[in-house]
């Protein structure tokens, strides 16, 4: 649990840095009252248009703004094991948020993981990807937190226990985990995929959730996207390494593009956080930076080995039993939707058959899935989504182990049996 908790610290402080996405923007800028400026008014405009874009694309607004409260006015709380930190004020008031913040000193948060006054940044910040962002998109989005409303609220100050809040201690994290330096094209590929690889890689952080934590608290460099337990969220991103998990290497690049675009697609469909990042970042992006993003995905090298994942295991007399029970749970409650055959009727309804989110290693998402329910991201290109109701009211822990493990082992999936003991832990952890 060590592990999971010194990432919980981390991803609480990326949520931080979310909100500094940057925007691809070249030219030279003047500096007036310490705000980058472009040449005319209508450059300025342009600016800040497209620092806007990356800042939707990064999701700034779900971690910095409140609900209900003002755009950026932060206050968000994380919890850790480590206490609770709270998103910080980042509209340009001169007090409380980045009103006296410098385009050079927006850069080098960005770049160096480094706050105003020098004090190192937690690496929840994800600077560790955000050092490859160029400084003409840096100066753009820090453009576009120029243009809006400043708020005069100032930030709440972390709760962390000893000696968590002492940052001085994150040297020694830094020197093992972190490598200054901005992005550097592949001349061996195309633009589209270097595009893609910037994004990915550099915006979209999206290493941050696909890749394990180690014991400090820092990247499994060696297993970069091949998956791990998002830590106090109790949801599984998948690998995108594997062809025994969310391997791209045979999806068709339109059914990528769309997965990331609405949310659904002829494969499967996004629940749980990735569908908060489709409904509040992806389905804004442009067609073709999406296009960009699903080319390099997809040419994410792929193994048929499975990654390791700590699962409860049942023994095989019982998870025959759980198989035969499963099979009537899921004629009563699931195939209406899910058909017989478990190939439902996508995008409204995706398969089971032959989906490889139903049948990883880690049993936690289908766990979460049958618990809680949920729905896809409401997207312009879906609007009006399909959703799944939640059972955690109707069925009892073995009927769930039962129905779970009928969909991994069915239709020629090649799931494990999950233990009653696995859904126990899920029905009571936390739901974000």
């Amino acid at each position: 649990m060590k592990r999971k908790s010194l990432f919980a610290l981390s991803a609480v402080v990326i949520v931080a840095a979310a909100a500094l996405v940057p925007v691809l923007w070249s030219g030279s800028d003047n500096l007036h009252n310490g705000v980058a400026m472009a040449a005319t008014p209508a450059d300025q405009a342009a600016l800040i248009k497209k620092g806007e874009y990356l800042a939707r694309a990064g999701d700034c607004i779900a971690c910095h703004t409140v609900r209900g409260g003002k755009i950026f006015a932060g206050g968000l709380p994380m919890a850790t094991p480590f206490g609770t930190l709270f998103t910080p004020n980042i509209t340009p008031d001169d007090q409380y948020g980045l009103g006296k913040w410098s385009s050079d000193d927006f850069f080098r948060a960005m770049h160096t993981g480094r706050s105003k006054d020098g004090s190192l940044l937690y690496p929840a910040f994800p600077f560790t990807s955000y050092t490859k962002v160029s400084r003409a998109d840096s100066d753009a989005i820090y453009a576009y937190l120029r243009s809006v409303p400043p708020v005069h609220e100032p930030s709440r100050p972390h709760e962390l226990k000893f000696p968590f809040n002492n940052r001085n201690l994150l040297i020694g994290w830094r020197t093992l985990f972190f490598r200054e330096g901005e992005y550097k094209p592949d001349p061996t590929k195309s633009v589209e995929w270097n595009r893609g690889a910037y994004l990915i890689e550099g915006l979209g952080h999206c290493g941050m959730c696909h890749t394990s934590i180690n014991a400090m608290g820092g990247p499994v460099n060696s297993a970069a996207f091949a998956g791990g337990l998002i830590p106090l969220q109790n949801w599984y991103a998948p690998s995108l390494t594997s062809n025994k998990e969310a391997g791209l290497g045979d999806w068709d690049l339109k059914d990528i593009s769309s997965l990331l675009k609405t949310g659904v697609s002829e494969r499967g469909a996004v629940f749980g956080p990735m569908a908060e990042v489709v409904h509040n970042s992806l389905q804004y992006m442009s067609d073709d930076d999406i296009h960009a993003m699903s080319t390099y995905l997809k040419t994410i090298p792929q193994k048929d080995e499975a990654p390791e994942h700590l699962q409860l295991e049942t023994s095989e007399q019982f998870g025959s039993e759980l198989l035969k029970q499963g099979q009537k749970i899921y004629a009563d409650n699931c195939a209406k939707c899910h058909a017989e055959n478990g190939l439902g009727m996508p995008p409204a309804f995706p398969p089971l058959a032959n989906n490889q989110s139903i049948q990883m290693p880690s049993a936690v998402n289908p766990i979460r899935m049958v618990l809680n329910g949920g729905y896809p991201p409401s997207t312009g290109g879906n609007p009006k989504p399909y959703g799944m109701p939640p059972f955690a009211q109707a069925l009892s822990n073995q009927e769930v182990a039962a129905v779970v493990t009928y969909i991994r082992m069915s239709w020629g999936n090649h799931g494990t049996p999950v233990s009653p003991q696995q859904v126990s832990e899920l029905r009571s952890a936390p739901l974000d």
